[in-house]
């Protein structure tokens, strides 16, 4: 996974975002149902998008962070990933546009970056 096409799309959302208030704030079964239509336009957009996806990734967990002063809880706004190969970054971009993750449901972005060989190698 080092080739200069291949590219890490992360997707961002917040929980205590004003996107995420309103989709809590919608009525159960028209939140159901938006779920629902998200889910189908997620399904179409692999279906579209399968012969450049690398990897599928999928939804991320809660988070721990380990740095000089240990293994500690934190939050992000990392919600998924997912691994595509493209001509460039800005092909790979393209791919995302009005995607499902914030087109339908309420994350924030999708941030499309090249996965760069490891140096010396």
């Amino acid at each position: 996974m080092s080739s200069n096409d291949t590219f890490l799309a992360v997707y961002l959302g917040s929980m205590n975002g004003a996107r995420m208030a309103a989709w809590h704030a919608l009525p159960e079964a028209e939140r159901r149902a938006k779920e629902q239509q998200g889910m189908a336009a997620w399904g179409a957009w692999v279906e579209k998008h399968q012969s450049v996806i690398v990897e599928m990734g999928g939804p991320l967990g809660k988070t721990k962070k380990v740095d000089a002063n240990g293994i500690a809880d934190i939050t992000n706004q990392l919600t998924g990933f997912t691994v595509v190969r493209a001509a460039s970054q800005e092909a790979a971009a393209k791919l995302f546009e009005n995607h499902p993750h914030f087109a339908i449901f309420p994350g924030d972005s999708v941030e499309i970056m090249p996965v760069l060989p490891i140096p010396g190698r």
